[in-house]
């Protein structure tokens, strides 16, 4: 039996933090996928599981998880994960990278958000229009935090930063945001590419492994 298992859907960027940290931390785990196109998070069985109908969610030592932030903080408090920088200053730096692409960048752009915008307006763009309206800003100010030399997004060490940052870079891919002039974020993630903790939690890696 694996040690948790993890109900996400393979291109969620707040699930795919969740993978990379489970990952790192070196846990046996098993991904039990939610398709969110399908509409699978709104089944009775996965409300029962998340009463928002939100990827992702963690079954592990017992207990039932949901929040990408919350989940990575309780693999850490447990002994598991090293994230936050010993500094301070640094860590609190590390947080509000993280904050502002978990909680400010990411909820407008959720893919029921864009969704429901597209309904408001007959223009067929309406959607990537929107996502790109919102993901460009906070990756600008993102890259105002971090490092100026890396190699990770607070210098030598890989921290929670990093952890979101991937998965939202791939997200702003999707949707045709440019970021090759931001060169603080493009290292950072680029760096991390070469992690297997990040490999084995890429969306394209996940999207081959799911049934």
């Amino acid at each position: 039996m694996p040690d948790a298992v993890l109900y996400d859907y393979w291109r969620s960027t707040a699930a795919w933090r969740v993978r990379i940290a489970l990952n790192l931390a070196g846990i046996d785990w098993v991904s039990r996928p939610v398709d969110l196109v399908a509409g699978d998070q709104r089944a009775t069985a996965h409300l029962a599981r998340s009463a928002q109908g939100l990827v992702p969610v963690l079954d592990i030592d017992g207990i039932r998880l949901t929040q990408s932030l919350v989940i990575i903080d309780y693999l850490e408090a447990t002994g598991r994960l090293s994230l936050t920088p010993a500094d301070p200053a640094q860590a609190a730096r590390a947080r509000a990278v993280a904050m502002t692409i978990a909680c400010d960048i990411h909820p407008v752009c959720n893919l029921r958000v864009a969704a429901h915008a597209a309904t408001l307006t007959a223009d067929p763009d309406t959607r990537a229009a929107w996502m790109r309206h919102f993901i460009r800003p906070g990756l600008e100010a993102v890259e105002t935090l971090l490092h100026p030399t890396g190699p990770f997004a607070m210098g030598d060490a890989l921290t929670l930063a990093d952890l979101c940052i991937t998965p939202q870079l791939y997200n702003a891919a999707r949707w045709g945001v440019p970021t090759d002039d931001l060169p603080r974020l493009t290292r950072a993630a680029a760096h991390c590419a070469a992690l297997d903790a990040f490999v084995r939690a890429d969306a394209a890696a996940m999207q081959l492994t799911t049934p």
